[in-house]
């Protein structure tokens, strides 16, 4: 089905509200990768969902960090495209 989209945000948000959902929304993607781990035994695909988790922890903070030192409001757009 190609031209699908679901819009997940648009809009501007306060910057704590940025970054709650923000931060709930990396939470499910580590959640799902976490749970995938559980699933195999594969130690080449353990290691890449641990390094893809570590890469969104890491780009949370970066994303926080970025959002709380800049002043006022904070526009958010992201869609899921097929």
């Amino acid at each position: 089905m190609n031209g699908f989209q679901i819009p997940l945000l648009q809009g501007s948000f306060e910057k704590e509200d940025a970054v709650r959902i923000l931060t709930q929304m990396v939470d499910v993607k580590i959640r799902y990768h976490e749970d995938k781990i559980r699933e195999t035994d594969n130690e080449e695909d353990i290691k890449m969902r641990e390094t893809r988790i570590r890469q969104l922890q890491k780009d949370l903070h970066d994303i926080r960090s970025h959002i709380l030192s800049t002043a006022g409001r904070v526009e958010l757009k992201s869609h899921i495209q097929l």
